[in-house]
């Protein structure tokens, strides 16, 4: 019998604890209360980047463990480019039980979500000159330094005191002037900035 969607949000909620305790931090539960409650039933939505377990009931070679694509699908034996991306992991699971109904009898299908990154408004992405440009999932609290050591830092050809903030805001957008290379290597923390989801920090490159 395929789990219920109380019992998929509570083996989620499990994950989380696990995960923590693995890593020896704790997830404070402000944290874990954003992570659940993206959805109205409760569940986390799906992202870009997540990694998910797709668990297809007495079929071994249908189950497998599948990163969430760029384009925000997913695909698994027998069920080829599903969207992923929006979705509670009921609402997924059930997505792919009803294609793979037409294949086999009576399929089940469970989905834990096993390496947690979010929708793009609950990621702060970094582009430009950074060691590693990328999408982090957004935590409260979380500053601009946390960012910062999350890519690690900036490149030789950076210009870190030209960078900018773009914050999506009642509907519009504005752009916040930020010297990440004053906070970095001056210890300027009037530069340390509270980040905020969906937000994209922009490094751009030093003209020589």
């Amino acid at each position: 019998m395929a789990l219920g969607p109380t019992v998929r949000v509570a083996v989620v909620a499990s994950l989380i604890s696990i995960i923590a305790a693995c890593s020896g931090t704790t997830v404070a539960p402000s944290d874990r209360a954003a992570m659940m409650s993206a959805s109205p039933t409760g569940e986390y939505l799906i992202g870009p980047g997540d990694v998910l377990q797709v668990f297809v009931w007495q079929e071994d070679e249908l189950s497998v463990e599948v990163p969430v694509r760029p384009d925000g699908r997913i695909s698994t034996p027998l069920v080829e480019d599903m969207v992923a991306v929006g979705k509670t992991p009921t609402q997924l699971a059930n997505d792919i039980e009803q294609v793979l109904s037409q294949l086999i009898r009576n399929p089940e299908v469970n989905i834990i979500v096993t390496s947690f990154v979010g929708t793009a408004g609950d990621q702060v992405r970094v582009l430009g000159q950074v060691t590693n440009p990328s999408s982090i999932p957004f935590r409260e609290r979380m500053t601009l330094m946390d960012v910062m050591i999350e890519v690690g830092g900036l490149t030789d050809f950076a210009a870190g005191n030209r960078s900018r903030i773009v914050r999506t805001s009642n509907g519009g957008s504005e752009e916040i002037r930020v010297r990440i290379d004053d906070l970095i290597n001056r210890g300027r923390l009037d530069q340390n900035m509270v980040m905020r989801p969906g937000d994209v920090v922009i490094v751009p490159e030093a003209v020589f």
